[in-house]
């Protein structure tokens, strides 16, 4: 799954808090801020847990820093350990 997260996400402590939220699912992936402002999550794991975890996103209080959500769904190419924050 990628999603293309934009709004006020910059600056404000999204990544970390997706990072820290990560930990409560079975998911691997990154996280990293774009040139343009928005920022882009990407994860692996089961739909169900995945489709959890970017609820769990929006329900944490970081709803309302989100304008919009694009995501892609495509088949999981592995080579992604943990869940990190890409600089």
């Amino acid at each position: 799954m990628q999603v293309f997260y934009s709004g006020r996400v910059q600056g404000v402590g999204f990544r970390y808090q997706t990072r820290q939220l990560a930990a409560g699912y079975e998911v691997l992936g990154t996280i990293r801020n774009l040139p343009d402002g928005r920022v882009e999550l990407v994860a692996e794991g089961l739909a169900e847990e995945l489709k959890a975890f970017r609820q769990t996103i929006r329900d944490c209080g970081l709803g309302p820093l989100i304008d919009g959500e694009d995501e892609l769904w495509t088949d999981a190419r592995g080579g992604i350990r943990g869940f990190e924050i890409v600089r």
